[in-house]
């Protein structure tokens, strides 16, 4: 990869005569070729079309920073970054079925849910459970925790970590035992914008190079967005946020690692509209915060919604209030949906529901009050 500023021409695979051409034309810099048209740079050194395209070619070879990876590549198992077997487990089998195996390694997951649904009960969960080998669905590493409107919840997060034999029973004890979970979680506060990109583009990739971590939690995305901006700083908002996306995206791209952004929702005053469907729960009437700008940067959205009434765990008699993960849009991921709690011990999938919960199946939830389910997970 180059520079973008002076430019050595010798190190290019190029005719002496088009070197020669493009000094004699005071070009010095990279970003000058690549920001020229074909016709302007005919203009600006007298070469013909061909050279010209061999040019631009040549100099985009030398900035680009990976190299292409082809299919047959991928096939062979030669790049593992992109292969998309593994992915960092929910730690409840339920929850991953509904995932595919849980959350992708590459791209933006986001989840979104109105306050209380239990969002930040899933992050702390993935923080634990990305500490784990790779047999056991984890990424033997630690995770970074970016919070940006609340303090973070220390006590909560010592009791999972007390309570991980329980959540994980299948697990050998003496492997729990062994990992010193508290150790491996960075915690970081962003009390505004520049804070927030400060943290993502130059301390959070040092923990990423030195293996310290390979998982990023953004604990809420929307809330600086929201505080920041007026009503009518629409596009200074986007910007800000397309070049936070971006970050975030190299990130995660660079190092295969999960990234998870906590959103809030909006509330959406005439109702339910069918045009939402893909951003939003169709039956509900709230939609993830921040709008299509930021919905065209996500790759997995998940939204939470929290359902009156009760269920109990079948083992230490305690109850939860059931919640419904859904799956909003993915590319590898149907529209579907599941059942889930928040115990003591954590976040855990109910069993025996299909994966695909209706309209009619919510309205008797909210009519009775009562799932009557127990949790076997």
């Amino acid at each position: 990869m180059v520079c973008m500023g002076n430019m050595d021409w010798e190190q290019l695979e190029l005719n002496p005569r088009i070197i020669a051409a493009v000094k004699k034309a005071n070009v010095k810099s990279a970003r000058k070729i690549l920001s020229l048209s074909g016709p302007d740079l005919q203009r600006l050194t007298h070469l013909s079309k061909s050279d010209v395209q061999h040019l631009h070619t040549a100099v985009a070879i030398s900035y680009r920073r990976h190299s292409p990876v082809t299919a047959l590549q991928v096939h062979r198992g030669e790049c593992p970054s992109l292969e998309p077997g593994h992915k960092l487990s929910l730690a409840c089998p339920v929850l991953d079925a509904l995932l595919r195996g849980g959350v992708p390694l590459s791209g933006i997951t986001e989840l979104a849910g109105e306050s209380s649904a239990g969002k930040t009960q899933f992050g702390l969960q993935l923080c634990l459970s990305v500490q784990y080998p790779l047999a056991y669905g984890g990424l033997n590493s630690g995770a970074v925790y970016i919070c940006t409107e609340d303090s973070f919840p220390i006590k909560r997060l010592r009791q999972l970590i007390t309570q991980q034999a329980r959540l994980r029973p299948e697990l050998p004890q003496a492997l729990i035992r062994s990992i010193r979970f508290s150790d491996n979680i960075y915690i970081e506060h962003a009390a505004d914008l520049g804070a927030l990109q400060a943290c993502v583009s130059q301390r959070v990739p040092i923990l990423l190079s030195r293996g310290l971590v390979r998982l990023v939690v953004v604990d809420s995305v929307a809330a600086l967005f929201r505080s920041e901006f007026q009503a009518d700083e629409g596009i200074e908002r986007a910007r800000h946020m397309l070049a936070f996306a971006a970050t975030l995206h190299r990130l995660s791209h660079n190092y295969s690692t999960p990234v998870l952004c906590i959103n809030q929702v909006t509330e959406v005053m005439d109702g339910p509209d069918p045009a939402h469907c893909n951003f939003g729960l169709v039956d509900n009437k709230v939609l993830p915060a921040l709008g299509m700008a930021w919905a065209n940067q996500v790759m997995v959205r998940l939204m939470l919604l929290r359902l009156p009434g009760c269920v109990g765990t079948g083992e230490q008699g305690g109850t939860s209030a059931p919640r419904r993960l859904e799956v909003v849009f993915a590319p590898h991921l149907p529209r579907a949906s599941c059942l889930c709690g928040v115990w003591e011990e954590g976040v855990r999938g109910l069993p025996n529901r299909p994966r695909s919960v209706t309209n009619s199946v919510t309205k008797r939830l909210e009519t009775t009050g009562e799932l009557g389910l127990n949790d076997g997970t």
